[in-house]
Parts: C-alpha cells; structure tokens; sequence
C-alpha cells in the first residue's frame, strides 16, 4: 500500500489568481510547521510542485527524510492570462467561461491554460508512477489546491464539481492511501 500525505504549501497571502505564477510561501509560523513535522512519518519520501512556495515549504518539513526531485506536472490548476487577476477581474473579462469554469470544471479551459481534467491526468500520471515505483511506502507531497482535488476526486469516485467543495487549508494534510488499483480516502483537510 502508498500512503500519500498531501501537504498544501504554506500560504501566499496573495489576493489574487496563483497558479503558474511563482510566489513564495509565508513560512513564518515556526510552531505550526513543527507540529506539522511531528504528525507527518519519519520514514516518508518527500515530493513536491517545483514551483518556490511548494519547494520551500518542502524544504521546511524534509528533516531526514528523504527527498526526491521536484515535479514540474504537481504545479496548480493552469490558469493562463488568468494568472494573478482578483476574481472579479476574470469575471468582468470572461463573465460567460469563467462562470463554467468553476460551475461544470472538466474540459473548460482557462484562456491559455489548462481545464480540469487537463490537470487531473497530470497528476494522476505522477501519481500512478510513484506507487508503482513505490508500492509499499508513505509519500508526503508537497503541492497545490487544485491538485490535491485532482486526488481526492479520483479517490471518492465523485465528480470535480463535488471534489471542489472540500476546504484545502493552508499546511493541512490529506491522506489518501492507494493498493492494488483500491483508493480510501482517510483524511481531509487535516490541521495539526
């Protein structure tokens, strides 16, 4: 059996659209990150998004375990020309598809980025790799929102729509254990 542990980054404190666009993550609070270190497996590999505020924050929970090349296809939803505009911004510039979008997300795509689904097989590439590559073994990855959906919708069987509606908390942790093509969801949304 797997065991994932998905870590979101810790938070931008951005007010707008963050998805490509590389921001670094507030990594500030010391004792959150400790008590994070602690729940987590001491004999965990350690994957991450390789842009910085996943990077980082990987860095911060490594300690002994060991760490294993940054993965360009754990990076966020792509929101294209999206991409750093406050949500009422891609409202008034696409009222019609940013409204689908978010309502009936799968293969509507962001102007110059990617669609949900999109992003789903990306993850779940990576994902199918390292269990095979990994079977028996506890996995912290370090990642994004919307890629931590992608799993726990393929997890639960259920809709994106319905995966969007779980929280994703900054520095919680989601566990989703995975055996011989079986998914359980255990954990969502952990703070610690």
């Amino acid at each position: 059996m797997t065991v994932w542990h998905w870590v979101r980054h810790g938070p931008t404190h951005e007010k707008t659209f963050v998805g490509w666009r590389d921001v670094p993550a507030d990594l500030s609070d010391t004792a959150q990150i400790a008590r994070l270190q602690d729940h987590l497996p001491k004999g965990a590999l350690v994957i991450s998004s390789d842009l910085i505020r996943c990077t980082a924050t990987a860095d911060a929970l490594e300690q002994s375990r060991r760490r294993l090349p940054h993965h360009r296809d754990l990076r966020e939803l792509h929101f294209g020309v999206w991409d750093g505009l406050h949500f009422k911004e891609v409202a008034a510039r696409d009222p019609v598809l940013s409204r689908a979008y978010w309502e009936t997300p799968g293969d509507v795509q962001a102007p110059e980025g990617e669609s949900w689904n999109q992003t789903a097989t990306r993850v779940n590439a990576v994902v199918d790799d390292m269990n095979t590559s990994h079977p028996d073994a506890h996995i912290i990855a370090v990642a994004h929102f919307g890629v931590i959906l992608t799993q726990i919708q393929r997890a639960l069987g259920v809709t994106a729509y319905a995966a969007m509606a779980h929280k994703i908390d900054n520095l919680s942790v989601t566990r989703i254990a995975h055996d011989a093509g079986t998914w359980q969801v255990e954990t969502i949304n952990h703070l610690v």
